[in-house]
């Protein structure tokens, strides 16, 4: 079989390293019995231990070359590898409905866009694990009052439990990244509904890091057409803080004061 040649505008890095690759799929085991989906095979570094476990795996790879590769080496896969973009994809159709495992070594300039998606689809998405660049991992795990807690944290955190689990080095890779990745796992916590509107949550967390040096009274200002005359609950003491500060909760505690505010 022909190797396939990474490509850059698919900001495709294969793992070389076989330990590395182990370790990786073992982290699906933390879910056990459910199918697992892997984003991105490539040559199928991942996917050659994952096809060890007792479950049903399939692999989304948007690359035509990847998917002719994959076809020839794991024939046993054949009807289950899917020639798509993931991003573009309906999850409810991969596994008939059913919930699975979301793993893989996702691209960097598209992991942020993929855990969205997997915020979107949670009902159906309850672990995700896999690899990525780690500043969105730190970023993604990070702690109120930390500089990496930002958009992704609490977007994520929102609805997922995060664990960064060890850091991968540059040179593992063909061709090797400009950066340090990351392994994480991401499982479903508690919360069924967040308690507040969560398109304006999102619209919220969004407008507050933008400016995230400035106090949410001076980022809250963009979304009131007439923000002058709000004397009032722009004195509030939360509004004093600055986004970095506020837990998930606070959030959605902040949204629901906006809520209220743009009904008045």
């Amino acid at each position: 079989m022909k190797a396939v040649k990474p490509k850059k505008n698919l900001g495709q890095h294969f793992l070389v390293d076989l330990s590395i690759a182990r370790r990786i799929a073992d982290t699906v085991d933390a879910y056990p019995a459910i199918p697992v989906l892997e984003v991105g095979p490539g040559m199928g570094v991942l996917t050659q231990y994952l096809v060890t476990k007792e479950r049903e795996v399939k692999a989304v790879e948007i690359d035509t070359e990847s998917v002719r590769y994959l076809h020839e080496r794991f024939p046993e896969l054949r009807d289950r590898i899917i020639s798509d973009d993931f991003l573009r994809m309906d999850l409810h159709t991969v596994f008939g409905g059913q919930p699975f495992v979301l793993t893989g070594n996702y691209p960097y300039d598209i992991s942020s866009q993929i855990f969205f998606k997997m915020v979107d689809n949670r009902d159906l998405i309850p672990c995700c694990t896999g690899m990525i660049q780690r500043e969105v991992a730190q970023r993604m795990a990070s702690a109120p009052g930390s500089k990496s807690y930002g958009i992704l944290s609490v977007l994520i955190q929102a609805w997922y439990d995060v664990d960064y689990l060890f850091t991968v080095d540059e040179g593992v890779f063909n061709p090797p990244p400009k950066v340090k990745s990351a392994v994480i796992r991401m499982t479903r916590n508690d919360t069924r509904t967040l308690g507040c509107d969560e398109a304006l949550f999102r619209r919220v967390v969004k407008s507050v890091f933008n400016q995230r040096r400035k106090m949410l009274r001076v980022s809250l200002r963009q979304l009131f057409t007439d923000s002058a005359s709000r004397t009032g609950f722009f004195s509030q003491e939360m509004l004093t803080r600055r986004p970095e500060q506020l837990s998930v909760s606070e959030f959605v505690d902040l949204t629901n004061l906006v809520a209220a505010e743009m009904g008045r």
